[in-house]
């Protein structure tokens, strides 16, 4: 509309007694300006997937606060440093891919978290049970990794890089707590020397990458 023509506008609001607010009343907007969102950049497969994905960081951090109370439960305090630390990264996951979706304008749909595990048989159990859950989450990545190179999502390819290294770094960390817990056996003694080991672990953010 011409300036003129939104003088007459304006002009015939006010002749009628309106008030000011009205003639902002009658002013269209589109519905991304009132929404803020734009139009959706990822598929919904793609979405639907990383949704799935997202239920399951958030499950694995359940899994490993579980089995830090389990440490706790044995006076095993470093093993349990340990533990919070990995349901700490986990968040992290899970938040990258929140924040992923959010930025190419897709829907969040969070999910019922499944109840973990609550008790292991031993130190070694619960080492060997973080191990095979780190395969099967490295297993999902896999699957959505392929998806996004069926769906063409070439900026989903690039985030699920870094998944993929950090997951290779995740299933090496396990196993080699598993083959030390193996190596040392019954003996205490190494035990207490590999709990205050633990103890010292801190969360540090993963370098940024992929999104």
């Amino acid at each position: 509309m011409s300036r003129e023509g939104y003088s007459r506008v304006t002009t015939r609001f006010l002749k009628l007694g309106d008030a000011p607010e009205a003639v902002f009343a009658h002013v269209t907007e589109p519905a991304s300006a009132l929404t803020g969102k734009g139009k959706q950049m990822i598929g919904k497969k793609m979405v639907d997937a990383i949704n799935e994905q997202i239920n399951a960081e958030f499950y694995s951090s359940y899994l490993y606060l579980s089995m830090a109370a389990y440490f706790d439960s044995i006076n095993l305090k470093g093993f349990e440093n340990w533990m919070r630390v990995q349901a700490q990264e986990e968040d992290f996951h899970a938040k990258k891919f929140f924040d992923y979706v959010l930025s190419r304008q897709g829907r969040i749909h969070l999910k019922a978290i499944a109840e973990p595990q609550t008790t292991w048989k031993s130190p070694l159990d619960a080492f060997q049970t973080t191990y095979k859950h780190e395969t099967v989450v490295t297993g999902l990545i896999n699957k959505l990794a392929t998806l996004a190179l069926k769906e063409d999502d070439h900026a989903t390819s690039v985030l699920l890089h870094w998944f993929i290294n950090e997951q290779v770094e995740e299933e090496s960390n396990a196993d080699a707590l598993v083959q030390k817990l193996k190596m040392i056996g019954d003996n205490s003694g190494a035990l207490f020397l590999v709990d205050q080991e633990l103890a010292a672990r801190v969360f540090v953010p993963p370098v940024a990458g992929g999104a």
